[in-house]
């Protein structure tokens, strides 16, 4: 049974910004508050107040209705533009019904009544805070809805499969960093999601990074984040992956792609367990375990000098190599029956199966796309089929063998003598001199006039 996902608990002290103009007040609750364990930052009017809140992010802000030049009410509309994901607090000292549904309609999620009980703060505070806590759950188990549990994806019962998945249970309770190498499509971001799963951080995040897909130079700052100023457009700072992370998985594919001076970044965070943010003049602790994948071969990328051979083998410590689809043709069956599962379900169709014929075919594609190519072509058939069972017609046109391939029968014998027909054609096209051809073909020419009558061979 996979273990339940949801989302990480954060590790930082919430932060709370006071804005009050009598300083006893002010003072008093940021004692109060840094007492508790939070991070705290006071000022007296609202300008200060937005100032601050357009430099860094705020989890909460105490904000009094009454003060001076910029109210409260303005300040709450005005901090929301600039931090909406801040939670405010109303400050007053004249409650009444009227002011409470006009602070909640401008995006309050509270107030408090002066004279200020600080047991109230704190429990207000504590309270917003596991709403935040809560809502953000949620939106993680959303997602995770659309997601299945790797380890119900991971089919195949072959003796290539299951040396990877013994492999996987290996390292699934260690925080090393495993290296995945295979071909694409042969599902190295799956056995990376089972690795996370299976691992005692099971329940952090897990997040996966295309270093294929993102441009260069906007990868470090996706992987390490950035501070308000690095760049033109950069107003806010910004936690990258592996911040987001905390002590969850960073799944790293096409690791073959990075740039070196990123790779150089990536190193540092793998043997320090620190990043320096793009614009950050102090590094950043870091707990994430690292996950990697490449269709590359990295060893050869090294030679190159297009890879840093000391990320090499930080990387390198555990590798997994998946099998091509065609070097487990034996799971072929059982992935179909999978796969055409899910698309039935998807298009609200009802499929039995592939017919024997149809099976056949795809016991005998090439699979170069390996599993995503087979899940390509069945979601096609699945979609262009009219029957409960697939039919070789439903299939990619270039996927259906040639009337007469060996592939098409169980017969061992009848599968060799189409083979020896195919294959006697083709050196008669390449080569029309019968002598040549059977000198090419290994065999006597008078037996290969007498193979050529008993195949029903159209000789040129």
């Amino acid at each position: 049974m996979p273990a339940q996902v949801t989302p990480p608990a954060t590790h930082s002290p919430a932060s709370v910004l006071i804005v009050d103009d009598e300083l006893l007040i002010r003072a008093t609750l940021a004692e109060f508050l840094s007492q508790e364990g939070f991070e705290v930052v006071a000022c007296d009017d609202g300008e200060k107040a937005l100032a601050l809140a357009s430099e860094r992010r705020f989890d909460i802000a105490l904000c009094d209705v009454q003060l001076p030049g910029m109210d409260g009410i303005e300040l709450l509309e005005r901090l929301l533009k600039i931090s909406p994901q801040t939670f405010i607090l109303l400050v007053t000292a004249y409650a009444t019904v009227e002011n409470a549904i006009e602070a909640f309609q401008r995006g309050a999620q509270d107030y408090l009544m002066k004279p200020i009980v600080l047991d109230e703060v704190h429990s207000k505070i504590r309270r917003l805070l596991a709403y935040r806590d809560l809502t953000q759950e949620n939106q993680w188990l959303r997602r995770e809805l659309h997601r299945s549990y790797p380890l119900d994806h991971i089919v195949g019962h072959s003796p290539a499969m299951q040396r990877v998945l013994e492999m996987v249970r290996k390292v699934a309770p260690t925080r090393s960093t495993v290296l995945l190498v295979g071909e694409s499509g042969t599902g190295k971001e799956l056995i990376a999601r089972a690795i996370h799963h299976q691992g005692a951080a099971s329940t952090a995040r897990f997040l996966a990074v295309n270093c294929a897909a993102i441009p260069h130079d906007l990868l470090e700052n996706q992987l390490f984040g950035h501070r308000k100023g690095a760049f033109t457009g950069a107003d806010r700072d910004r936690s990258g992956v592996f911040l987001h992370a905390a002590a969850g998985t960073v799944f790293l594919d096409e690791i073959g792609e990075l740039p070196l001076g990123t790779q150089a970044k990536l190193l540092r965070a793998i043997e320090e367990k620190e990043i320096l943010p793009v614009g950050a003049n102090e590094p950043v602790r870091v707990e994430a375990r690292v996950l990697a994948a490449t269709n590359k071969d990295l060893a050869r990328e090294v030679e190159q000098g297009r890879f840093r051979e000391d990320l090499y083998y930080r990387l390198n410590v555990v590798t997994i190599a998946l099998p091509p689809l065609r070097e487990r043709r034996e799971d072929i069956p059982e992935l179909v029956e999978f796969l055409l599962a899910g698309h039935a379900r998807t298009l609200g169709k009802r499929l039995a199966g592939v017919t024997h014929e149809t099976m056949q075919v795809l016991l005998a594609g090439r699979w170069k796309g390996n599993i995503r190519e087979l899940d390509n072509a069945l979601q096609r058939a699945a979609i262009l089929g009219e029957g409960p069972l697939i039919t070789p017609a439903d299939l990619p046109p270039d996927l259906v063998p040639m009337e007469g391939d060996p592939a098409l029968v169980d017969d061992l014998g009848e599968a060799v003598r189409r083979f020896e027909k195919q294959h006697i054609e083709r050196i008669l096209r390449q080569m029309p001199d019968k002598r040549d051809a059977a000198r090419r073909l290994g065999m006597g020419l008078s037996s290969l006039y007498r193979r050529i009558a008993e195949l029903g061979i159209h000789a040129p």
